[in-house]
């Protein structure tokens, strides 16, 4: 016979076993070792994985405000150690581990996300950027770290020391922290509406940890969009950061960044130097091409016998002006050829040349010409012209239809 003294509803079943597994103390806070897969990051912000061996696999979530902590990026196939307790999803009645922490297998999380972003802004060609020369220089100097460091301490006293007449603009910032990024991002801002020569950002040394605002994404692109020359200035020698890659030089400690933008007295006197001889050999070039030119010039015809360039043209001149004189009497010549042959076509055309052939033109008193013999009326007078002279003439009347025979 079954017991059926107790029947569990499927919610009752799924909360018992969570029942049990959230009271197992060993299940409360374990370290799970495994590879990432099916790596979803929600736009909640949550993310939904598998974490996997060559045995099994597990279900795991990590919710937004352990996920937003993360120093690196997690990935499908990244190997890592997640931190979590296991527990029963009621509703699907799936269990899965709930994480908490996570770093990569292997290397720390910054280090790990160091090299992660590091690769992510070279991809992008934030690092590129062709380097820009420092100002050999500057009049005014920019600084952005501690106002409390001993960074800015060491920096004002070299400036003191070897470049007094450089103006100095310090935009104070939060060089870790939470609140170190926005800060260091906010003073880059206000130094990059100024008008600045140079800027140095950075700070003195520290733990990875504590140098991480320089290499958070947001202050390496920043930096990365300065107007003007950049030097990252941060740790000591051995510690690079993001920043370094991003500037236009970076320096190993702050003192050596005061030191690239104050030269000391001997290397300006050097500059000056090399400018004095520069400028010389500018000169002495000047005055030998000029002196060859001169030269050239001299020996040239015009300037040894002028008059026979006056001549010369003269004789063009002349040449021009008989070209012009014959061109005009062609021209003249032919247009009264011209004219010639229209005064004969003119002239075969005259009405004179008519009547000496022998015709006649009749016209009325009011010199209309007879062309019809209904022009004319019997009784008119009307008016015949020969070659030699007129005849008067009275019509009788007219006859149509009568033509003229030779006798």
């Amino acid at each position: 016979m079954y017991n059926t003294s107790k029947i569990f509803s499927v919610n009752e079943l799924n909360r018992y076993i969570k029942n049990l597994l959230d009271g197992d103390s060993l299940l409360s806070s374990i370290w799970v070792k495994g590879e990432i897969s099916n790596f979803t990051h929600h736009s909640s912000g949550h993310m939904y994985f598998t974490l996997k061996d060559q045995q099994g696999l597990i279900k795991a979530v990590m919710f937004r405000s352990q996920a937003q902590r993360l120093k690196f990026k997690p990935t499908h196939g990244t190997e890592v150690l997640a931190l979590g307790y296991v527990s029963v999803y009621e509703r699907d009645g799936q269990y899965q581990f709930y994480v908490q922490e996570m770093l990569p297998e292997g290397r720390g999380s910054l280090h790990f996300a160091y090299e992660q972003l590091k690769t992510k802004l070279t991809q992008a060609g934030i690092f590129a950027k062709a380097k820009r020369p420092i100002p050999f220089f500057p009049k005014k100097i920019g600084i952005v770290t501690s106002p409390t460091g001993a960074a800015l301490r060491d920096i004002l006293s070299i400036l003191k020391r070897r470049n007094q007449q450089a103006e100095v603009l310090i935009v104070p910032a939060l060089v870790q922290g939470k609140e170190g990024v926005s800060s260091i991002v906010n003073s880059l801002d206000a130094l990059y509406s100024r008008d600045v020569d140079v800027i140095i950002i950075g700070r003195g040394g520290g733990s990875l940890e504590e140098l991480w605002c320089f290499n958070e994404e947001e202050v390496v692109v920043k930096v990365s969009q300065s107007p003007v020359p950049i030097i990252s200035a941060v740790g000591h020698e051995t510690d690079v950061t993001l920043t370094d890659f991003a500037s236009d030089f970076r320096a190993a400690t702050p003192s050596m960044a005061a030191e690239v933008v104050s030269p000391v007295k001997d290397d300006l006197l050097m500059q000056i130097k090399q400018l004095e001889a520069r400028l010389y050999y500018l000169m002495k070039q000047v005055i030998s091409n000029e002196k060859q030119r001169v030269e050239y010039l001299a020996q040239s015809s015009v300037l040894k016998d002028p008059y026979r360039l006056l001549t010369n043209k003269q004789l063009e001149i002349d040449k021009l002006s008989t070209k012009l004189a014959n061109l005009g009497r062609g021209i003249v010549d032919q247009e009264k050829h011209q004219l010639a042959l229209l005064a004969g076509i003119l002239d075969t055309l005259s009405p004179m040349k008519t009547l000496e052939r022998g015709y006649s033109i009749t016209f009325k008193d009011n010199n209309q010409v007879i062309k019809n013999i209904k022009d004319v009326t019997p009784g008119e007078k009307i008016n015949i012209l020969l070659t030699n002279g007129r005849i008067r003439c009275l019509v009788e009347g007219t006859e149509e239809g009568v033509r003229w025979k030779q006798n």
